[in-house]
């Protein structure tokens, strides 16, 4: 108990705002608990560090330019690192945090979270248990409760970016250098539009979106 009670655990934060970034390093480091190793301005920057750094948890925003978070915890869950994710971000709509939490995040919390909560929560994150906001939390139960009939679920905030893009006449090479991935990427998240749209091609999945009231 006593080698737990002096374990330093220590963080990365990856967020696009340097405030955010210098307030939660002077926060933690204000707590000899904690230890900042390093920051990212966003996601692959953040996977490169934790990579480097192997921290204890990674304090992660969703979404940044030049590398979004979601992204991000996918690749790190791919590769196999210990490091536990912890998103730490201003959105809680289903769009952001079902995508963060498939990738394989450990917990999702909101910036307007109190000291000891976000305390607390690195904590429990750092010993694998699963931590949401109330918030977030009650989402995810409801979505449970009410699962979305095939054809039907909801876009991810980047899918509908790619949607809005495709509805512009945008080639997937325009898209992926207007949103910052590769022309790959782009392939794969038309592929997930086309699934949960249930539609068989771009102008399918325009007039869908459309009619559904997820464009214009």
């Amino acid at each position: 108990m006593a080698e737990d009670s002096a374990r330093v655990i220590t963080l990365v934060v990856v967020d696009d705002h340097p405030v955010v970034r210098d307030g939660l390093r002077g926060m933690f480091e204000s707590d000899p608990g904690f230890r900042v190793l390093g920051e990212a301005p966003d996601g692959v920057a953040g996977v490169g560090l934790v990579a480097r750094l192997d921290p204890d948890v990674v304090l992660m925003d969703l979404r940044m330019p030049g590398g979004g978070g979601v992204a991000a915890i996918a690749e790190l869950t791919r590769r196999g690192d210990r490091s536990k994710v912890l998103v730490l971000t201003t959105y809680d709509t289903d769009s952001d945090t079902l995508p963060a939490i498939e990738a394989g995040a450990t917990g999702y919390l909101l910036k307007d979270a109190p000291r000891d909560e976000l305390f607390a929560a690195v904590r429990a994150a750092a010993d694998g248990r699963t931590v949401l906001s109330p918030a977030v939390a009650s989402r995810l139960i409801s979505r449970v409760r009410t699962p979305e009939a095939p054809g039907n679920e909801s876009l991810s905030a980047r899918e509908r970016e790619v949607l809005e893009l495709v509805a512009k006449g945008t080639s997937n090479r325009g898209i992926a250098a207007e949103l910052f991935i590769s022309e790959a990427t782009v392939k794969t998240h038309l592929t997930h539009v086309f699934a949960k749209l249930g539609a068989k091609d771009r102008a399918a999945a325009v007039a869908i979106g459309y009619d559904r009231g997820i464009l214009g």
